[in-house]
């Protein structure tokens, strides 16, 4: 079942061509800590373009596309959408109307433009660290998920898409499990409490996500999902960051 889970998420949080099936996807959404426990193997894979030598900026790069290479753009879009729905003022279910429209506003390239330059300088900024300091990065994803696997074990969906479609039936406590899936990721830079920081970071922005859908949308949908994991990785990887520089 887990493994069959693990599939599920893979196939869905990733390019990868892995967890198709209608078993697979079934597992998945019912057992929100696939969420992390995938945040581990996606991590490891992401932390790739830190261990060739390169030059500082051409790391940053690699790392920024690589990102969307393995993930796909499906979070990205969220991003794009929530941005949108941001600079409209009105009702919750106007700011929903205009989530669906496809025209691109300039809320929508604002924030999805904050969120690229802030991976291309957290990738900067980890270029020149030492090898080790790719325990940071899976640990930042780790916490994405974690944040993914919060907004989708606290939140109410709006409609039926594919928010219910992830987040129906859970609950509080169904969010016990994915956190303790996820403890073991601060220890990754031990002694350094920088992979501890970053996860405490992703969780708290995913909460702060899910209060921005509840309070600007209604509640939650997969857009609101998605954009969890990329604000709570930049987050993750930014904080991190500065307490590995500063400790």
């Amino acid at each position: 079942m887990v493994l069959t889970a693990l599939r599920g998420a893979l196939g869905f949080l990733t390019r990868a061509p892995v967890g198709e099936s209608e078993r697979a996807w079934d597992a998945f959404r019912a057992t929100p800590a696939a969420f992390p426990l995938a945040g581990y193997v996606i991590g490891a894979v992401l932390a790739l373009p830190f261990l060739p030598p390169a030059p500082d900026p051409v790391t940053a790069f690699a790392f920024l596309a690589w990102v969307y290479v393995v993930t796909g753009i499906p979070h990205a879009d969220a991003v794009a959408d929530l941005g949108d729905a941001a600079v409209v003022h009105g009702l919750p279910d106007e700011r929903r109307a205009v989530m669906r429209d496809t025209t691109v506003g300039v809320g929508a390239v604002l924030a999805l433009g904050l969120v690229l330059i802030g991976l291309w300088s957290a990738g900067l900024a980890l270029a020149p660290l030492p090898v080790r300091v790719v325990g940071l990065v899976v640990a930042a994803e780790v916490g994405a998920k974690l944040a993914m696997a919060s907004v989708a074990c606290l939140g109410t969906a709006t409609h039926e898409g594919l928010g219910s479609a992830v987040a129906g039936g859970h609950g509080r406590r169904d969010l016990i499990l994915p956190v303790l899936v996820a403890l073991p990721a601060a220890l990754l830079t031990w002694p350094h409490p920088a992979a501890g920081t970053a996860l405490v970071t992703a969780l708290l922005a995913g909460i702060a996500t899910l209060r921005w859908g509840n309070t600007i949308l209604g509640g939650i949908s997969g857009d609101v999902i998605g954009a969890a994991n990329e604000v709570a990785r930049l987050a993750a990887l930014l904080t991190g960051v500065v307490v590995w520089m500063h400790w």
